[in-house]
């Protein structure tokens, strides 16, 4: 246990008669010990696993140890901050405030006890040298490469970038006006298979509106067309009924299957836990347009009442989907998902199929209690593998061509809450080896594969894209 001196009741601004206490000091104790397993057990799987990491960011209410305890004891529940205060003592919330606090007065940018020594990197079959693409961004959410070999990269602030081969970035004008708050934000970005005929451009972003005189949400996909830096054509595809009150679990990956057909996920938008079971909604589904925006005759429930049955729907049950890509050899649909505190999923997106959130799940809630006290079920979907504890997968993809033979086949999936990839060995779709590369890279946001063969990851805290190249 170490010990600190703080001013007694002083912080409360407190004092007895003409005499202020804020000369009057004592002694407390802080356990930092029981403090750093309550930050791993309650506040690790959304902040990163690392306290430095975590207060290294942008602070939206107030970076003092009262705004901590403010913050800890009542949250922020429409933002993704659950309410502490019932579940850990005054004590615990000081103990994690002062944690938090001390770390702050000594963090630098990008800061970790064992921060990579260089950008070489190697795993149980080949070594990768980080090549830096573009840097300057909050949040590197979705990436894209050019027919030329340049990039569209999105910015979770709003904004989209070109980078050109000369790493010279610039921003397209006229996207969407998004809600940059929580998790909310300019997300994924995708290219039109026939992109070099057509020029389509597909993004999902946060859409809000007011209702009431209260800010409301819903995950939007649109398509446009860039000239001159501009965007331009936009048509609207899709937005999600119903808009909630909250500001994160967008989902918002996109990906396009063999035949064109578009898939794209959206979370189950925190807070409202019964929209995944029921398909009346649009929340915490993976859906399935045609390119244009309308409904695919063979979707799931085409044909059954639509104020029931959302045609667009083509599984439910998903929580957080923030992985989604297609198998290039077989043409199914994989996707990740974020559990609360763990059970992270690894699912094969199948028509029509119930994928089981919130009816069974292999995680616990961020306060420790139960969700349910059942993990399989007859009629839901299990997953091809799930995480405990919570890896915070986000960013999902296939590795393809020749220039990674010794990982050609595998998955790849980004970690935000370990800072690392995830490489995941596959076989007759089953999982049969992991192992954790780039470790302490930073919060892997997107791995994606470019046309020209090679992996790129997107990391935040600084916002960062890199290429791996074999060395």
């Amino acid at each position: 246990m170490k010990k600190y001196i703080l001013p007694s009741l002083a912080i409360f601004g407190i004092s007895l008669g003409t005499m202020s206490l804020t000369s009057i000091e004592k002694e407390i104790q802080i356990d930092e010990k029981q403090a750093l397993k309550n930050y791993s057990q309650y506040c690790a799987s959304c902040h990163g696993e690392k306290v430095e990491a975590f207060v290294d960011r942008n602070w939206k209410h107030g970076k003092t140890k009262s705004d901590f305890v403010n913050s800890i004891t009542k949250g922020y529940p429409d933002l993704g901050m659950p309410t502490w205060g019932e579940i850990l003592s005054k004590e615990e919330i000081n103990d994690l405030a002062e944690l938090i606090n001390k770390n702050l007065a000594t963090v630098d940018q990008y800061k970790f006890a064992n921060k990579p020594s260089s950008n070489i990197f190697k795993s149980e079959d080949i070594t990768v040298q980080l090549d830096t693409i573009a840097t300057g961004f909050e949040s590197p959410w979705g990436f894209v490469q050019l027919p030329d070999l340049s990039y569209l990269i999105t910015d979770r602030k709003g904004v989209l970038y070109h980078v050109d081969q000369h790493k010279n970035k610039t921003e397209i004008k006229g996207i969407p006006a998004v809600m940059a708050k929580g998790q909310g934000g300019l997300l994924d970005i995708e290219l039109h298979p026939q992109f070099e005929k057509n020029g389509w451009i597909y993004l999902s972003y946060s859409k809000f509106k007011e209702e009431n005189g209260t800010t409301v949400t819903a995950t939007a996909i649109v398509r446009g067309k860039i000239k001159n830096n501009q965007w331009v054509e936009q048509e609207e595809l899709f937005v999600s009924q119903p808009f909630t009150k909250t500001f994160h679990h967008f989902g918002s990956r996109i990906t396009f299957d063999k035949k064109g057909l578009l898939y794209f996920s959206v979370g189950e938008r925190g807070m409202e836990k019964d929209f995944p079971q029921f398909t009346n909604n649009d929340n915490g589904k993976i859906h399935r347009l045609n390119d244009d925006g309308s409904i695919p005759k063979d979707n799931p429930f085409v044909g059954k009442d639509p104020k029931e049955f959302h045609h667009s729907i083509y599984s439910y049950g998903q929580r957080n989907p923030q992985g989604l890509t297609t198998n290039p050899w077989t043409g199914d649909i994989w996707e990740t998902e974020h559990g609360p505190r763990g059970g992270d999923e690894i699912n094969i997106i199948k028509a029509g199929k119930n994928y089981g959130w919130p009816t069974i799940t292999y995680g616990i809630n961020y306060d420790g209690k139960p969700i349910s006290n059942i993990s399989k079920k007859e009629g839901m979907e299990q997953p091809i593998t799930y995480y405990l504890p919570s890896i915070a997968p986000s960013g999902l993809t296939f590795v393809t061509g020749d220039k990674y033979p010794a990982w050609k086949g595998n998955l790849l999936i980004g970690s935000l809450r370990f800072n690392y990839l995830q490489r995941v060995e596959i076989k007759d779709n089953k999982v049969v080896n992991q192992e954790k590369v780039l470790l302490n890279i930073g919060r892997m946001r997107n791995v994606e594969m470019g046309r020209d063969g090679y992996i790129y990851v997107g990391v935040e805290n600084p916002g960062m894209v890199f290429k791996l190249v074999i060395k």
